[in-house]
């Protein structure tokens, strides 16, 4: 008799699918039916937390692709060029007239640069308010201004600018100067001086000094009482106009404390691209342009010094080359697959992991300490044997 179990024709085919042929036998994912699965608490937890590891997971790794990489390189400048462009948008305290702005470079040329920039009367007081005034290398928070441009970071290093495509996108537009602002009826105080101008690439000095003071001319000189070589300098680069860049000098108000101050500005620049891609590959966009670094210093001077505002520029025979590559579509959706694979494999393991100490734990708690029927050891005559 087998208690009419044979009556159910059961066997091992009812608890499998149903053959799908020779096709069936190399299947890798083997399946059982829905209702020999069973759903537990466990599970479904790790199923939630799983879901949420691999949403985040995927969202890293899809900003990461969106941000691509950035390569920082240095090579030899090739080639031989012979102009820099130096953009200069600068307010001194003084007015127009009494000021004269130029250039000496290690060819021996002197450019009269007052006659190739602008020149508006403006009021000291319309670039600069009271918690404006902050000296080279230190911002509103103290926090030391490199020329990196971030805004967000708490620390004093670090680079902050904007991606590489940002830059080149920006880059790529017309720019040009902005107004200087109305006097609306005031005295103007201060001079500001803003343009380009196109020197010899060549070690140089660009410097503003006060009207007959500096090199032999004709004409008055101006009294000593009207120096003040206080200045806001709004722009200060080398190379196209790209006003999306920040620069170490930006934004710098260095004050005078007295009228014979000297400010010296020493620059070494450094020619930098911008590229998207790589710059041999076919659709690649870049940009040309120059990095500086500076150290600034400032003093009070005796009347044989003459008095004004010096930028000593030198250019290193380098490029530094500034690449931002993203990998291609394909590539980024194979990374996609690992990272998800990945996390679900992870996430199985864990839980069979956690099952089975659940149920190595569940078996200890059952199995405490207990008597069997000849380990009683009374001598009642009931639960053991006499002698």
């Amino acid at each position: 008799m087998m208690n009419g179990y044979e009556k159910h024709e059961l066997d091992e085919d009812s608890f499998g699918p149903k053959s799908g042929g020779i096709v069936a036998a190399f299947d890798a994912f083997p399946k059982a039916k829905p209702q020999y699965i069973e759903h537990t608490a466990g599970g479904g937890k790790w199923t939630v937390a799983m879901s949420i590891l691999s949403i985040i997971l995927l969202w890293s790794e899809i900003g990461r692709w969106w941000r691509g990489t950035e390569m920082h390189t240095f090579a030899v400048e090739k080639g031989v060029s012979h102009e820099l462009d130096i953009n200069l948008d600068i307010v001194v305290k003084m007015k127009c007239d009494d000021i004269h702005i130029n250039v000496q470079d290690a060819a021996g040329d002197r450019i009269l640069a007052a006659q190739k920039l602008s020149r508006d009367p403006t009021v000291w007081t319309h670039w600069v308010d009271g918690k404006g005034m902050h000296k080279l290398g230190r911002d509103t928070h103290g926090r030391l201004i490199t020329g990196e441009g971030y805004t967000t970071i708490g620390h004093d290093e670090g680079f902050g600018e904007e991606h590489i495509h940002d830059i080149v996108a920006l880059g790529r537009k017309k720019a040009r100067w902005g107004k200087t602002p109305r006097l609306w009826g005031a005295t103007p105080d201060s001079c500001r001086i803003y343009g380009t101008l196109e020197l010899n690439k060549v070690q140089g000095d660009f410097h503003i000094t006060a009207r007959g003071h500096g090199y032999m001319e004709f004409g008055e000189h101006l009294d000593h009482t009207a120096f003040n070589f206080s200045h806001i300098i709004s722009e200060l680069s080398f190379g196209p106009f790209l006003p999306s860049l920040v620069n170490p000098l930006d934004q710098t108000v260095n004050t005078a404390p007295a009228n014979f101050h000297k400010f010296q500005y020493f620059m070494s620049i450094v020619p930098t691209a911008y590229s998207v891609g790589h710059p041999d590959e076919r659709g690649s966009v870049s940009i040309r342009t120059n990095q500086y670094a500076v150290t600034e210093q400032s003093q009070e001077i005796n009347d044989r010094v003459i008095p004004g505002i010096f930028f000593k520029y030198d250019i290193e025979p380098i490029l530094l080359n500034i690449v931002e590559d993203r990998d291609s579509l394909f590539v980024f959706f194979i990374k996609l697959v690992n990272v998800l694979s990945g996390a679900l494999v992870a996430g199985h393991w864990g839980f069979r992991l956690s099952d089975w100490m659940n149920e190595v734990w569940g078996r200890r708690r059952r199995s405490g300490p207990s008597q069997g029927m000849l380990g009683g050891g009374s001598g009642n005559g009931k639960g053991g044997f006499d002698d």
